[in-house]
């Protein structure tokens, strides 16, 4: 069985350890290089052919910088890209379909940017001889026969124009100075600017500066600039972070309407149901976290989410996940009676330019409420009442509770490792059940040593959410706690919450816009309505179908239910199901 040896050289640190992997390994012993010291920076570099896989470097190494990870054995071809000795490598790159949206379904760390660098020729491939310069002749005879040989040839001599939107959209305005209407004019390339910018609802960000935004106003705005660019090929980093429903089928309708003209995109996105709406095609990737990245065949799209959803792939006969993921046929109707947290009457609040109206409700034990509608409706105030933070102008609470709270957008400043951070922030840390039920779940063993400062946005947003709950609170409200997680941690982000708040008797509301998370994880929900940043108004918890018919009757959306896998999938706008649910009022799925 082939293998590969990783070596996170950020966590290496031979001086202190002495080279226990080097001193421990049975190939040393019996005077093999199984490993050797580079010459280059003094670290060890392990010998892929001489490894045995027996594993003792791996438990030998205080500082968990080495991972010996054995390849499937359908991996014959020779890697796609490597980037050093004892490093990442990918195998297979994604199909180019012309007039078509392709999109990459996977875990983070598995290749996902490195395949947009690739494409975008940032980097030319090295099939794995990363001693030697990557050349475009190469590469180009690599792909012979195929449609990426044009692409790439096309690529090498300048004749392919690229438009990529970043994930990180928070940068944007510390690379770009001035107001979002500058910004938009200057890339307007295909003369669609007022049509982008009425689909995307940007009217009234254009004389504003893009220092004042919200993170989703931004998102808007990078999407904009990209698809406004006359581009061969677009390729879009995670384009629903921050938005609400409706602005993502909004971002779905723009992106779509690029293939409209013949143009090519790929897209990585995490929300399964907006994947669904915006592509024709996917490639499921597969691997390990920072090891390996397995792009595999192309499938439409219903096929191919579903494969990743089932955990395996039948024509490479591999499987990606022990489980399949589970969806619910229906939500439930009648929960479990359960003891009450707090109650609540109607109450109102109104500050300068902005009312809140809240029906009365109660919120009680063991159970996940989700709050969804449009941004900037009064989720957060809501919750500041809820916990006495702010005072209401009429109505009461009946009993103040403690509410642990992650906010939407996460700040980074903090000087020291996630370590330190953990030590100072979270309650509990270094138990026994701190361990199980938190840092195993988020993660964080795989974070611990990084500066919290250098964390991608998803590591940071692990690291918040399992902050909050490791607090003593009764309720935890976690505000959009799935941006920039992917399927996988989404999934067992849902299962750490439901298992703390069952296990506690206490309560999560969570502020959410994927709709197959809320789906998965909701036993009640809010619907908050109005306009955005002027007013709004929440119904009292109700169980999730009231809630979601109410939503998207006011957003004109219908959703169904896979007849394979039960997960909700957007139907077409004026599609004979669309049609058929509306003149019933099951915006959310029929029943049978």
């Amino acid at each position: 069985m082939s293998r590969i040896a990783i070596l996170e050289k950020d966590k290496c640190q031979p001086k202190k350890c002495n080279y226990a992997c080097i001193e421990y390994c049975p190939g040393v012993r019996m005077e093999e290089d199984t490993i050797i010291i580079s010459e280059d920076d003094k670290k060890p570099e392990i010998s892929e052919e001489l490894c045995s896989g027996c594993g003792i470097c791996v438990n030998r190494c205080v500082f968990n910088a080495i991972n010996i990870i054995n390849l499937p054995e359908v991996l014959d071809d020779k890697p796609i890209h490597r980037y050093g000795p004892n490093s990442f490598e990918l195998f297979g790159i994604p199909t180019i379909e012309d007039g078509s949206v392709v999109g990459l379904l996977g875990p983070n760390g598995i290749g996902k940017s490195t395949i947009l660098n690739i494409l975008s020729g940032q980097i030319i491939p090295n099939f794995g001889n990363y001693n030697e310069e990557g050349s475009w002749d190469n590469v180009i005879e690599y792909f012979k026969g195929s449609q990426l040989q044009n692409y790439f040839k096309k690529l090498s001599n300048n004749e392919i124009k690229i438009a990529y939107k970043p994930q990180m959209v928070d940068q944007l305005p510390k690379v770009v100075k001035g107001k979002v209407s500058q910004l938009l004019e200057g890339v307007d390339e295909r003369n669609k600017l007022d049509e982008v910018v009425e689909k995307l609802e940007l009217k009234n960000t254009l004389d504003r500066r893009l220092g004042n935004l919200s993170g989703g106003e931004l998102q808007r705005i990078a999407i904009a600039a990209s698809v406004l660019k006359d581009a061969n090929f677009y390729y879009i980093d995670e384009p629903t972070s921050w938005l609400d429903v409706k602005q993502r089928l909004n971002t779905v309708e723009v992106i779509r309407d690029l293939t409209k003209e013949n143009r090519n995109v790929l897209v990585i996105e995490h929300d399964l149901a907006t994947l669904d709406a915006m592509s024709d095609y996917v490639h499921v990737m597969y691997g390990e976290e920072g090891g390996y990245g397995v792009v595999s065949k192309l499938r439409g799209v219903r096929v191919g989410i579903n494969a990743y959803i089932n955990g395996f792939l039948k024509e490479e006969n591999i499987r990606i996940r022990k489980q399949p993921i589970e969806f619910e046929i229906r939500p439930p109707s009648d929960l479990i009676d359960s003891d009450t947290i707090t109650t609540y009457t109607d109450f109102h609040k109104k500050y300068d330019n902005f009312e809140l109206k809240v029906d009365a409700g109660e919120v009680n034990q063991s159970q996940v409420i989700t709050a969804f509608g449009p941004n900037g409706i009064g989720k957060t105030t809501y919750a500041k009442i809820l916990a006495g933070v702010v005072k209401p102008d009429s109505g009461e609470v009946e009993e103040e509770i403690e509410i642990a709270y992650k906010p939407q957008y996460i700040l980074s400043d903090f000087e020291g490792s996630v370590q330190d951070f953990l030590f100072m922030h979270a309650k509990g840390y270094g138990t026994n059940v701190f361990k199980t039920d938190i840092s195993k779940p988020f993660d964080l063993d795989k974070i611990l040593d990084k500066q919290v400062s250098k964390l991608s946005g998803g590591e940071l947003q692990r690291l918040a959410t399992a902050v909050t709950l490791s607090q003593d609170a009764d309720v935890y409200l976690l505000d959009e706690p799935t941006a920039f997680l992917d399927v996988e941690q989404r999934l067992k982000v849902a299962k750490a919450i439901k298992h703390l708040i069952t296990r506690d008797d206490t309560s999560a509301i969570i502020i959410d816009h994927d709709i197959i998370f809320i789906d998965y994880i909701s036993d009640k929900a809010m619907v908050f309505y109005g306009e955005s940043g002027v007013s709004g108004h929440s119904t009292a918890p109700i169980h999730l179908r009231d809630a979601m018919n109410k939503f998207l009757s006011d957003v004109d959306i219908s959703f169904r239910r896979d007849k394979e896998t039960n997960r909700p999938r957007v139907n077409k706008t004026d599609s004979y199901l669309d049609r058929q649910q509306k003149e019933q009022g099951e915006y959310y799925y029929l029943e049978d």
